[in-house]
């Protein structure tokens, strides 16, 4: 029986139009094979890989992840490969796409650290979705836990394309033990983030829609978000004397991209900290593009911001793009103001920091005498994995 369910779900999968691009890591491959078996997998599957490696798969994302069997792992490879379906696709419906990450610690040879699990995420443009199986020690060989990482996955891509999954589950559930069960979660968009994300808007605003853009914005990653956080915003509407909304990229030349779990979890956790917060999603990592649609903006960022602006690597075609992208948000009438950062040790202000002269010149400094906070978003996250 068991078999005749898993195959009617890939001959469905196949039939459903939906494009799939599948990124597998530490366990799981077979559901690649098992898709490919079925005929029509011409029609479904766009790419699969496996970044199996933590240097291939940190360069498959782009970015070394914190941890790499986690259900924030897997969230962001199917981030990763929905933006790869884009790119592969030749459908004119960016809704059929789906990107699946999977990524799991399973019985190896060699000593495991941590429990046995499965992290499995798929990706559409409606929505975020995830499952975890945490898995009984040594109840299982190897062999065992890959089985129930390959169907986990083949699951998961049939709820992305929208087929009928109770059948296999069951069959799936069979195989658990008492104490063990699957954690799903789903993040729905709201119709302006599907938009933003398909670039069919520029931005997307929470808590509500807005035409109005800010004139001064705090970007940041805001993972997590913070009272140093809260105090740059109150000193820089005191500065500037303008309300200050937050910014958040889905895109970032530093991070792994974003999806809307993360979105929504982010934005929950700084209205914790700030009740009237305004959050602007954008899809514009680097200023130059943030300065395109936001002209006569003040950014509020800090030190360390300052030194990756005037950082070469970050730019293509180095000294040229970095002198045209620095022209450009002078054109626009924007300006930066900089807080203070603990930079190598040391409190650093604008005053203290290597900066060319046509970037400098845009740049107005908040003392330390305004503003001191020493804590950071990346200790807050080392204690949250520590404990």
């Amino acid at each position: 029986m068991s078999v005749t369910v898993w195959t009617e779900m890939l001959r469905a999968i196949h039939a459903n139009q939906h494009q799939v691009v599948m990124a597998i890591t530490g366990g799981g491959s077979k559901a690649i094979g098992q898709l490919l078996e079925i005929p029509g997998a011409s029609q479904t599957l766009l790419e699969a890989v496996v970044p199996y490696a933590p240097a291939a798969l940190s360069a498959w994302l782009g970015n070394a992840p914190e941890q790499f069997c986690s259900v924030t792992t897997a969230r962001a490879m199917a981030m990763q490969a929905w933006l790869q379906a884009r790119k592969f696709s030749d459908t004119d419906d960016p809704l059929l796409l789906v990107g699946m990450g999977t990524t799991a610690s399973l019985a190896s040879n060699r000593p495991k650290r941590g429990t046995h699990r499965i992290h499995v995420a798929v990706q559409t443009a409606t929505s975020t979705a995830s499952s975890t199986l945490i898995l009984t020690s040594k109840k299982r060989d190897r062999k065992k836990e890959e089985w129930l990482a390959a169907k986990l996955s083949i699951v998961m891509l049939g709820k992305a394309c929208g087929i009928n999954t109770y059948p296999a589950e069951q069959t799936l559930n069979e195989q658990l033990e008492d104490n063990e069960h699957i954690e799903f979660c789903l993040q729905q968009a709201k119709p302006s983030w599907t938009e933003l994300y398909l670039g069919q808007q520029k931005f997307a605003t929470l808590p509500s829609p807005t035409s109005s853009l800010p004139k001064a914005l705090f970007p940041g990653s805001f993972n997590p978000p913070h009272q140093g956080h809260l105090r740059i915003a109150e000193v820089a509407s005191q500065i500037t004397g303008q309300p200050v909304a937050y910014e958040l990229s889905i895109t970032n030349v530093d991070k792994l991209p974003l999806d809307y779990y993360e979105l929504k979890r982010r934005y929950d956790l700084l209205q914790a900290i700030d009740h009237e917060a305004v959050l602007l999603i954008t899809n514009a990592p680097t200023f130059r593009s943030k300065s395109e649609f936001l002209p006569g903006t003040t950014f509020v960022v800090g030190a360390d911001t300052m030194l990756r602006i005037a950082n070469l690597r970050y730019y293509p075609e180095n000294q040229t793009d970095y002198d045209t992208a620095i022209e450009q948000i002078s054109n626009q009438g924007c300006r930066f103001l900089v807080f203070g950062r603990c930079i190598e040790g040391r409190f650093q202000v604008l005053s203290d920091l290597p900066l060319p002269d046509n970037l400098r010149i845009l740049c107005d400094e908040v003392p330390a005498e305004q503003f001191r906070e020493d804590i950071s978003s990346h200790s807050l996250r080392q204690q949250a994995h520590q404990n």
